[in-house]
């Protein structure tokens, strides 16, 4: 039987657009990884100033990339009760069949691997209440904390034992002439009880949505207060006047980041995952001032903004590492100064931790839990907020095997719209196959154990993307 070549043409057309869209099967992954070199030991990976959260084993070591050793707790205001009833086997990280090697978490067995990769992407959809738009996020009203309260995951992690400082922001400044967008546009919000000249107030421009942070001029980093103050004798005190963009400067100019919101609070509630210990506070439950002094510098009992009875010690900012440490060892997770996240949207940046102009019950300002949570503009820089850097342990480069077209070894995008029709993007033409009438393919020459010119792919071995899913963003 003949087939005609302007048949073919459109025959192989249609082959190509599926070889650039075809999946390679999952045994294809799995013998591309079978030659991957082992992951590094996150045992052996230390940094200064910097504690490890991840899943530990029994004996205190940390669990390799071979496993499943993210941490899973949850997450959310402080104040919902609604987290007493999430069963602690919704945290279980045990492996179960022929999935163990994908690191799936034993939540429900008798699931396939693609409906928990399903259920974790997507969560469970609760339309009660109606359609919510994109990136909504219900707040408590006391500490501004998720609700409800619900079980996340995050990948291990180092974060900074302490808030940047004065100290080590002046060093990057120096390195790198960097100018923070507080002296760019000449100005940053101060508390008003703390503004050098009082009689200024009457004509000062505030922040409408919190009218005690006056709008100083020439205040940053380095004049606190606006001029005739300094941060000398502050070096040790978190940076603070600094924005969004700021910190994320300082945090690539040191090979870290920023952390997300989630990593935060994993670090921050230090163990306290599960439904039985999760606690209000960084010591635990009591709401008292005689006890949080130990731990937060936050406002205290004195009518905020002009009273500051100084409980703990301070009035403003403190030297970082001046209060108890949470039981991971790091300083300053609630009170002090709020600590930017990475993430959110430039009009509303996350800030979490709480600072020393909170409270504990939130009769002003925010609640101090660990569920604390605001945002701000991306721009916006103030006297109480500053940041903290993460890093993520090194980790292997992981390959798979993608299916190519012999004719065109680059990867192509293909568009499909709701008929199933496949086209190619404007900017990227497929190779056009020219046809001759007089080209022929006779069915009858072909070898049934070799593959048909029009059913040739060829597979190669590349590196394989990285995804997150997240909701920061």
């Amino acid at each position: 039987m003949k087939i005609r070549a302007a048949t073919m043409t459109s025959r192989l057309l249609s082959i190509l657009l599926l070889l650039f869209v075809s999946p390679v099967p999952a045994s294809a992954d799995r013998e591309a990884a079978a030659d991957e070199e082992p992951h590094p030991d996150p045992n052996e990976e230390d940094y200064s100033g910097m504690v490890y959260v991840g899943r530990m084993d029994e004996n205190g070591r940390r669990v390799g990339f071979d496993m499943d050793n993210g941490i899973k707790y949850i997450f959310g205001t402080s104040f919902d009760e609604t987290h007493k009833s999430i069963a602690e086997s919704s945290l279980a990280h045990a492996h179960y069949g022929p999935d163990v090697e994908h690191d799936i978490a034993d939540r429900s067995r008798g699931k396939t691997r693609e409906q928990v990769l399903h259920e974790q992407r997507i969560g469970q959809l609760d339309l009660s209440q109606g359609p919510k738009p994109f990136g909504w996020f219900e707040e408590h009203p006391l500490d501004g904390g998720a609700v409800p309260p619900r079980v996340v995951r995050v990948e291990p992690f180092f974060i900074d034992i302490a808030p940047v400082t004065n100290k080590e922001y002046g060093k990057f400044v120096r390195a790198t002439y960097y100018e923070t967008e507080a002296e760019k546009f000449g100005w940053s919000f101060v508390l008003s009880s703390f503004l050098p000249n009082a009689s200024s107030l009457e004509t000062a421009e505030v922040d409408p949505e919190a009218e005690d942070w006056v709008a100083t001029d020439k205040a940053y980093w380095r004049n606190p207060e606006g001029p005739g103050t300094s941060y000398k004798y502050r070096e040790n005190h978190p940076v603070v006047h600094v924005s969004h963009r700021d910190a994320a400067e300082y945090c690539k100019w040191v090979g870290k980041r920023l952390p997300g919101e989630r990593e935060w609070e994993a670090a921050a509630r230090a163990g306290h995952y599960g439904p039985n210990n999760r606690t209000l506070f960084v010591w635990g439950e009591e709401q008292t001032i005689s006890v949080a002094k130990e731990y937060a510098n936050l406002w205290g009992e004195g009518s905020f903004p002009w009273e500051n009875r100084a409980e703990d010690g301070w009035r403003g900012t403190s030297p970082v590492k001046s209060f108890k440490p949470n039981p991971f060892g790091l300083y300053d997770m609630t009170g002090n100064v709020w600590e930017w996240m990475r993430g959110g949207k430039h009009k509303s940046r996350i800030v979490r931790g709480a600072s020393y102009v909170d409270s504990l019950d939130g009769s002003f300002n925010h609640a101090a839990t660990l569920g604390a949570r605001a945002t701000l503009h991306g721009t916006s820089t103030t006297g109480n907020v500053g940041f903290r850097c993460v890093k993520s342990p090194r980790r292997r480069v992981e390959h798979h095997w993608i299916y190519e077209n012999e004719l065109d070894s680059g990867s192509q995008l293909v568009l499909e719209d709701a008929d199933g029709n496949r086209q190619f993007p404007q900017y990227k033409q497929p190779p056009q196959l020219i046809g001759d009438e007089d080209d022929e393919f006779d069915e009858e020459d072909y070898d049934p154990t070799k593959p048909r010119p029009d059913e040739r792919r060829g597979k190669k071995k590349v590196v394989k993307p990285r995804t997150l899913t997240s909701d920061e963003l």
